[in-house]
């Protein structure tokens, strides 16, 4: 199995569905060796392989530094690798920018393939298609490309990168089988990439429902939460806009924004000009314990995306007890339906229903209850059978 990102040192939700699909894969028996192009603390239910350095044995775990970080852009990889201190550091390690870098990682995976017995690859997202691709022409294993979200996700269909768009539809094309995680995506797919709908199979994300027991915080009264990479794809600033018509019909609503990204001084900025500057704290990136605290201790969790393959967050929010209005452009509302839905852009709509949960506690009370039944629902375990079912479909015998 091939990925970018993996519990601790993961950013976003593909390290945390790999962490989830792994975790319960083998449970049913599934032995998988993971590839990573950087170092990652090594779960007890995991192999983890470094492509950066050979070696013979099967169970040894290689940590290797590598450049390439979650969600990592070429601009912020190319300010690595032309910093003064990684290259006294590395070199010439590394390559010359993030696509070479990706190239490189792939270079490596026929002799990751030949090395370690495997009959299945599979592969999640872009930066590992490459790999995926290089693994199936040295060991003739099949391979399933994984898709978690693609470059019309990210960009909302503007500014394509042409590269990362090739390399996604070179590996969903080289594919026995394509994963998306939602019929949201699927669609998106078939549209953009030309893969024949016969190749896709649609396997939810899931979540962790036993990690999510935290007691001891009490709930911000009329607390509005945004929890998400402050990024285009993500919406957070319909959700500021969403939030001055709010404040101009409750006075007394508050809002977090919990996450980082390149949009967000851009959006602190937005805040005052809205005159709501005294009205939203923005936190900063939040990671493990204290994600789960914000959805604890807000009275409404707003997932707006623009473009949002799934949304693994808005499971996390109802399993923590907390009402969730999302996007209707989102995997996640094709399996959750105690939740309140908007289109991303209609801010009047969505500031309506962020007033009507503030200020009606039963339908509040509602929406978290029975949302958290069908949060419950929504394991990594059913999504763990279904792929080990299309392990075996795509076999050879």
């Amino acid at each position: 199995m091939f990925g970018w990102e993996f519990p601790p040192s993961s950013s976003g939700g593909l390290g945390t569905a790999c962490y989830g699909l792994t975790r319960s894969l083998t449970r049913l028996g599934d032995d998988i060796t993971f590839v990573l192009p950087r170092p990652c603390p090594n779960p007890s239910f995991l192999q983890i392989v470094s492509p950066y350095v050979k070696t013979k044995s099967r169970v040894k775990v290689v940590k290797v530094d590598s450049p390439i970080t979650p969600y990592m852009t070429a601009e912020e990889y190319n300010e690595f690798v032309t910093s003064s201190g990684a290259k006294k550091k590395y070199g010439n390690l590394y390559g010359k920018d993030l696509f070479a870098e990706v190239r490189r990682f792939a270079s490596y995976a026929r002799e990751i393939a030949l090395d370690h017995e495997h009959d299945v690859i599979h592969a999640h997202d872009w930066l590992t298609y490459l790999a995926g691709i290089e693994a199936k022409k040295a060991s003739g294993k099949p391979l399933i490309a994984h898709v978690h979200a693609t470059e019309f996700d990210r960009t909302g269909g503007n500014s394509l990168n042409s590269f990362v768009y090739e390399i996604e539809r070179k590996g969903m094309h080289a594919a026995d089988l394509v994963i998306t995680v939602s019929k949201y995506t699927k669609e998106l797919v078939m549209k953009h990439y030309g893969v024949p709908e016969h190749k896709i199979r649609i396997v939810h994300n899931g979540a962790l429902p036993h990690q999510y027991h935290f007691h001891g915080y009490e709930r911000r009264a009329k607390t509005v939460l945004f929890l998400g990479r402050l990024t285009l794809q993500k919406g957070p600033d319909y959700f500021l806009r969403a939030a001055q018509r709010v404040s101009e019909l409750d006075p007394e609503a508050r809002f977090v924004i919990a996450g980082s990204g390149d949009m967000e001084p851009r959006l602190q900025d937005q805040a005052k000009k809205l005159g709501i500057a005294d009205k939203v704290e923005f936190t900063g990136f939040l990671r493990d314990k204290k994600t789960q605290e914000a959805f604890r201790i807000a009275s409404l969790y707003v997932m707006p995306s623009v473009s949002e393959p799934f949304g693994i967050t808005a499971l996390e929010s109802l399993l923590n007890g907390t009402p969730v209005i999302v996007s209707r452009q989102s995997g996640v509302a094709e399996v959750i339906s105690h939740a309140l839905k908007v289109d991303f852009w209609d801010i009047t709509e969505l500031a309506n229903k962020i007033v009507n949960v503030l200020q009606h506690p039963e339908l509040a009370e509602n929406l978290a209850e029975n949302g958290h039944l069908q949060a419950r629902a929504q394991t990594w375990n059913g999504a763990a059978e279904k792929c080990h079912e299309l392990y075996a479909e795509v076999q050879p015998w």
